[in-house]
């Protein structure tokens, strides 16, 4: 099992983990250039998978990725699959095709996400459009594929959250804010990163006698990523005293502050793709390394009762 340190690059985890890439198949959301999830594609592309899949809500901006990759390796499958995350329907089509496209999927990466959105906003299904793109729409999406990842001899679902999950804890008894008379842009994005790592602990659970492993992931910082292109610094300032006010915790920043575009891929790669986190999983990844969660992203009570709740949320119950 390979160290890496918190500077560690994407080409760095390739280069010790590329047999485990070649001829498997990826499937990558929200991977349009530029992000983290195009930064991932295109370093496996490096390796000889044998295809990636890239889900995204604009077609146009995942053209550029498909175009890169060709370019590194021609002989590399290729398909872009629209879906609209908030929208359950979408979603099911979008499974629909992957499922046609790829009966056997090795890895799944939960990239795609939103942040901070200023304005109070619902999803068609009334849930507010954090917690609805960031969770709801990969816990439907991820249990409509695990036929495909139950297929592969060992699969990974590794999904990305944010250090913001330290903002606050999942609202059980107010997950849409009182209609909006109780939201704030951070506690918004807390919630929903929280929600990534109950559900990586929930998925985990149900699914590894199953060969299949979860595992959460801080990726960093980098200002490169359109991820929060609708903030100021400005809007950054009040993040810990919100966080104090959720949590009685002030929050801060972890080191380093901010990473290249290539080292932001490093921690997803790495639970994508080193076989020794099979065993430990499900685990909270950060800086290339196993970290330890805040309770409150790992209690087993809210861990089921996040999965019970996502249920009633996509209208299908999934039992493994």
């Amino acid at each position: 099992m390979p160290i890496f340190d918190a500077t560690a690059t994407s080409e760095q985890v390739i280069e010790a983990f590329k047999s485990n890439i070649k001829g498997k198949t990826f499937v990558i959301t929200g991977a349009g250039k530029p992000s983290i999830g195009s930064q991932i594609a295109t370093s496996l592309a490096k390796a000889a998978p044998a295809h990636i899949l890239i889900a995204s809500r604009t077609l146009s901006k995942v053209q550029p990725v498909l175009d890169e990759i060709h370019a590194i390796d021609s002989t590399i499958k290729t398909k872009a699959v629209q879906v609209d995350l908030t929208d359950h329907e979408s979603v099911r089509r979008a499974a629909d095709e992957i499922l046609a496209a790829a009966p056997k999927i090795d890895v799944l990466i939960n990239s795609a996400g939103v942040m901070a959105i200023k304005e109070y906003t619902l999803d068609k299904q009334g849930i507010e459009l954090q917690l609805s793109a960031n969770h709801v729409g990969h816990f439907l999406l991820t249990n409509l594929l695990v036929p495909a990842l139950e297929a592969a001899s060992s699969a990974s679902v590794v999904n990305l959250t944010s250090s913001g999950y330290l903002i606050s804890p999942f609202r059980f008894e107010d997950w849409n804010y009182s209609n909006g008379k109780e939201y704030d842009p951070w506690t918004g994005y807390g919630q929903a990163k929280t929600a990534n790592i109950l559900f990586t602990y929930g998925l985990s659970q149900r699914l590894r006698h199953k060969g299949i492993a979860a595992i959460a992931v801080h990726p960093g910082y980098n200002g490169d990523t359109r991820l929060g292109s609708h903030l100021t610094w400005d809007d950054f300032t009040g993040i810990s005293a919100i966080a104090v006010r959720n949590t009685g915790k002030e929050f801060v920043f972890e080191e380093p502050r901010f990473k290249t575009y290539t080292q932001i891929a490093a921690t997803p790669l790495i639970a994508a793709l080193d076989p020794g986190l099979q065993a430990l999983a499900p685990v909270f990844m950060q800086n290339s390394a196993v970290s330890e969660a805040a309770e409150h992203a790992t209690d087993p009570g809210s861990v089921d009762a996040l999965w019970r709740l996502s249920e009633k949320f996509v209208g299908e119950e999934f039992r493994y």
